[in-house]
């Protein structure tokens, strides 16, 4: 899988990208080897939040292999298009180890054994996504949560990346986030007060009326985001093959 983030500090520059949210969904079935995609917007502050952030945009698809993901990242002509628009881009090439849930009615993501190279050695960085549909019923006491959310996954130390996406706007939400590893993704999962209370209410309370949750290894990324190369942020920082 890849996920292609896109910031564009232009207002010609975000009115494209805001049309490519229709149009690239014509030239992303063109591209070979492409398997499942979908094109999100962000939200603003921590991603987390139900205002829209109009500079960055973003893209995930899935491939037969990291080797393709990135061939066709760097050369087909949509990706080309939004980085000549763009005034930063950053992609990080993921492999699933684990899935569970539907995302339009599929499991997207074919799960395999840990790739092999140095950054997926075991006790390394796991990537972390979750997707929901979000009953219409319900919308107004999920993003009374967020906020609280977001300002724990902000504040906390071990968190290397995180972003969350609309599909949708406020109805079909994604959560992307990296940590060192297992153990600390695990401790904010469970322990942070407002995310564990939010997991609660969304199992007895049924909120979601579709759901997934992945888990990624990383492979390889390319490009850089807010200047840096994010991944370096891993102590000690991994050794990717771009």
């Amino acid at each position: 899988m890849s996920l292609s983030l896109f910031r564009f500090s232009t207002l010609s520059g975000r009115a494209w990208a805001f049309s490519q949210m229709l149009f690239a969904r014509f030239a992303l079935p063109r591209v070979p080897g492409i398997g499942f995609y979908k094109l999100f917007g962000t939200g603003t502050g921590e991603g987390f939040t139900p205002i829209p952030n109009t500079a960055v945009y973003a893209v995930l698809a899935t491939w037969p292999s990291a080797a393709e993901a990135r061939e066709r990242i760097e050369q087909a002509a949509v990706f080309q298009r939004y980085r000549q628009q763009a005034s930063e881009s950053w992609t990080v090439f993921l492999a699933a180890t684990g899935a569970r849930g539907r995302w339009d009615r599929r499991m997207p993501f074919e799960t395999g054994p840990r790739p092999d190279n140095d950054c997926a050695r075991a006790g390394g960085p796991v990537v972390a996504l979750t997707r929901a549909s979000i009953r219409p019923s319900v919308l107004l006491r999920f993003w009374k949560r967020v906020p609280a959310i977001s300002t724990v996954i902000g504040s906390d130390p071990n968190v290397v990346f995180k972003i969350g996406m609309g599909e949708v706007p406020w109805f079909h939400q994604v959560t992307f986030s990296i940590w060192p590893d297992e153990a600390s993704m695990a401790a904010f999962a469970r322990n942070s007060g407002p995310h564990a209370e939010a997991i609660r209410a969304v199992r007895e309370e049924n909120w979601f009326s579709e759901e997934l949750y992945a888990r990624f290894q990383v492979v390889d990324d390319i490009g850089t985001w807010n200047g840096i190369r994010p991944l370096n942020a891993l102590q000690p920082p991994l050794t990717l093959a771009g």
